[in-house]
């Protein structure tokens, strides 16, 4: 299994299993967890850390 297709599993057992409710939280972990990556050796990164 790749790793689409384990995000897409993982999409449709939240539809099925109605829980519309988790979705935003994934998707906001998602945002950080970039942002973390992109501003690891970034100039941007002063900026990012007076954010937390």
């Amino acid at each position: 299994m790749n790793k689409k297709s384990i995000f897409i599993a993982f999409l449709k057992f939240l539809i099925q299993q109605k829980k519309y409710w988790l979705i935003p939280i994934i998707v906001v972990m998602i945002i950080l967890g970039a942002l973390i990556l992109f501003a690891e050796n970034s100039v941007l990164s002063p900026f990012v850390y007076s954010l937390f």
